[in-house]
Order: C-alpha cells, then structure tokens, then sequence
C-alpha cells in the first residue's frame, strides 16, 4: 500500500493529547493509522526564526511533521490571506473580507515552505493529499520543486460564486495554482458548479469529458467527495456514553426535560446569533414549551485575537442572558451557553440525549456535526436533525428538518415539529439518514478519492 502524505494547516490535535471537535482530524486519522505515512502541518507555535526543516514525532504508523510560523507568517498567512480574507470571502461574507497585497504575498510564500519542507519526506510511490483554503498554491510549489507524485487538493469550505470570487485582489493567479493539483474536491454539487462557472466566465477555460477543467493551460480534475464520519465508531461511542457519569449529570440535570443541542465552533458563519433569536422566538411563540426544554449550546473559541470573533462572542453572552433574564424560572434555565471544548466522546453522549440537534450555519462545506448527531442516536428512541439548507450535509440528509436559518419563525416552527414529532417518524427519517450515513462514511469517501486521485494522475499540463 502507498503511503499516504496528508498536508493542513493544523496537525490533528487528538494524538497529542489533546481534545478536537474539528471535522478534518475525525476524517483524516483512520486514513492514516490504516495506510501509515505523514501528517504536515503548522505546530500552532509562533517563533522569531523559525527552522526550515520540520519537527518529526512518530506515533504508530504516523509521522507528524510540524512547521513552526514567524510571527510575520501567523499575522498575514494566518489572520490575515487565509482567514480575514479568504475564509468570510468563501462564506459570502465580503462585508468582512479583508484584502491587502502583503497578505497575499505572505501566504504564496508560507505555501511555498510547506512545500519545501514536504519534498525531503517523500518517496516515489506517495499519493499527497493536502486540504483545505491555507494551502491552495502549495501544489503549484511542490510541481515547480520537481515533485512528479499525485497531488490532490479537497476544499472543506464552501467555494463561492465566480462573481463574489472576482472580487478578490490576483484571483487568477490563486485560481491558476490551484489547477497544479491533478484532483480538486469539493463537497456539494453547487461548490462544482461554481467553480465550473469560474473557469468558464473568469478564466476563459472549458470543461472536458471526465469531470476534467482545463484553463491558464492546466488541465485537472474537479469532482464532488461529501466528506463524511465513522458511522459505526461514533453511534458506539455514543451507546457507551450515555451511562457516563458525565452524561448521568446532564441528565439529572434536566429534570425530565427535552434537551436541544448545538455544537459548533465559535464563528460568524455558524449562525449562532440566529439560532438563539430563534430559540427565544419558540419560548415566546409557544407558551407550552417553557419550562419544559432547554437549549445547550455549545461553542468553543477559535481566534480570539481577531475582532470579529471577539465581538460575535459578546453578542452570544449577551443574547443568552436576554433570554435567561426574560424567561428563567427559579429551577429552570432555557439557555446554557458553555464557551468551552469537551472530548468527542462527551460529545456523542450529550448527542444521544438530545431529543433534538440544531445545526444551522449560514453557509458551511458540509458539517459533521449534523452527521454525528444521527449516527449518535438511538434506533428505539431517535432524536430529530434541524438543519441549515445552506450546510453541504442538507444534501444528504434530506429526511433532517431543513431550514432556513435567516428565518428564525421558520428555525422556531421546526423546533416545535420535533419537539412534538411521534416516535414512529421519528424512527423512520433516522433510519432514512443513517442509511446514507452508512454507505457513506469517512472510509467510502477517503478510498474514493484516493483512487480517483490516482487515475487522474496522467499528463498534467503545465506552464
């Protein structure tokens, strides 16, 4: 078996002893326990002079390999091209975007030492799989260091509409180094339109017979890979949860009533606002429900130091205290807000007691909450999926009640459905999803780009 070489702009926190709720971790580990190879990425350390060569830690059949940042890289790689530009740009949010030349130039140049420090590594039968929107050049990179292996990109975010794309500063050059891998995968069918619509109108390329592009003289291919979960592991995670004495307290806790959760991490396109205006809207709607239903939300931090995320966590603070001040009573609390991480194993556990799971994002590449949320469930006693149609998992999952989640009336009438949904339908739309999920799951969606990626590998087209 090739080894495989996995390239993020994080290494997965969950071998270094620490806890993740992030998707890519959950989805890239059992790639790499099963086939052994090597997982680069940034350290999460910020350093005067940082090495050229990476640091290497084995453990079991993985090599991590970790690149330290200066602090020039963190503030305009990171902060800056990567998530002040890209990443609100990608989620429609050009109020947000911020664009500068210097940013641009910085994340070129972090791309291009990820790639440097990749070419020692690699042996000639590696397949390299590199992810997601830090690291859009590094193939172009990696080509130009005379690397001749399989280069395959996936993009976890959504990819925009060519005419939000355009509003970027050098949009063909990151388009064009794109093109250097010889697989890129999106997760929905509209992230492919919308990069086929780039290269038609923007880049004056054409699309070919085998889900192949070619523009800027490269030629690639571009298909849709829904990332997904271990179905199996987490729905027994979950069956061996619920009796922790974790679990045993949230539901105490309770007191016999229905638990709606949401887990997510703290960021704009989340949602998170929206979803607590819609919450209070069922308190103040339906007058039968107070008291008898708490909404627990969890969110932990992510880049704390960037203004918008700072400001959106005092927004939450002070919606949920709106709410709790105006409808708490002196032993029930609706809101708890807990801006904290919790291990993936609480996680399910806290699923599996949830009578429903919220999951409404602005716009998200696909969101696996919303998958391990049914997976988490119980077949005798389901619990209901509220889901954002702007999510890429509203694709699949079409027995969730989807929602628009700008409409919080729309949000707050779905929560009442399944509050109040019988057991029978609630049965039969878990079943509906958890067959999706399980010809569907982390390793059907791995081993098909793997070998899509290796078929694609032929004459690539270069300039």
């Amino acid at each position: 078996m090739n080894r495989l070489i996995v390239v993020s702009n994080r290494v997965a926190p969950t071998q270094r002893g620490r806890t993740s709720t992030g998707g890519l971790a959950v989805a890239l580990l059992a790639a790499l326990k099963e086939n052994g190879g090597i997982w680069l990425g940034w350290s999460g350390e910020v350093t005067a002079a940082p090495a050229r060569a990476p640091k290497m830690v084995t453990v079991g059949q993985i090599t991590y390999a970790t690149l330290d940042l200066s602090q020039k890289e963190y503030t305009d790689y990171y902060n800056g091209f990567a998530n002040s530009s890209l990443w609100p740009l990608f989620h429609y949010r050009l109020d947000l975007s911020v664009f500068s030349r210097q940013f641009f130039d910085t994340y070129q140049r972090v791309n291009a030492r990820f790639a440097a420090a990749l070419v020692p590594l690699l042996k000639p039968g590696d397949i390299i799989w590199i992810h997601d929107y830090h690291l859009m050049m590094m193939a172009d990179a990696l080509r130009r260091g005379g690397v001749k292996q399989p280069i395959g990109f996936f993009l976890h975010t959504p990819f925009p509409a060519h005419q939000i794309l355009t509003a970027l500063p050098r949009d063909k050059t990151l388009i064009r180094a794109l093109l250097a891998y010889d697989l890129i995968g999106f997760q929905t069918e509209g992230d492919l339109v919308e990069f086929h619509d780039y290269i038609l109108h923007e880049a004056g390329g054409e699309l070919l017979d085998d889900n192949r592009v070619r523009a800027f003289r490269r030629t690639a291919r571009a298909q849709v890979f829904p990332i997904s979960i271990d179905t199996n592991n987490v729905a027994n995670l979950a069956q061996q949860s619920q009796r922790s004495r974790r679990n045993t307290r949230l539901k105490e806790s309770l007191g016999g009533r229905d638990l709606i959760v949401g887990v997510d991490r703290l960021d704009y396109s989340k949602g998170l606002v929206e979803r607590f205006h819609a919450f209070e809207h069922l308190l103040q709607r339906y007058n039968d429900l107070r008291n008898r239903v708490v909404l627990m939300q969890i969110a932990p931090p992510s880049r704390a130091d960037v203004a918008e995320y700072m400001e959106i966590r005092r927004t939450l603070e002070t919606a949920a205290g709106h709410i709790n001040g105006r409808f708490a009573e002196f032993d029930w609390v609706p809101v708890r807000y807990l801006n904290k991480s919790f291990s993936h194993r609480a996680l399910m556990g806290f699923f599996r007691t949830a009578r429903v799971g919220l999951v409404t994002p602005l716009r998200d590449g696909m969101n696996l909450v919303a998958k391990e949320y049914i997976a988490a469930q119980s077949p005798r006693n389901p619990g209901v999926l509220v889901l954002s149609r702007f999510a890429g998992a509203a694709q699949e999952l079409t027995s969730a009640l989807i929602v628009n989640p700008f409409d919080i009336e729309d949000v707050a009438d779905a929560l009442q459905k399944a509050l109040k949904m019988p057991l029978e339908e609630r049965r039969e739309r878990w079943r509906s999803a958890m067959d999706v999920l399980r010809r569907n799951d982390v390793t059907a969606w791995r081993e098909k780009f793997v070998e899509v990626l290796r078929k694609s590998h032929t004459r690539h087209n270069r300039a």
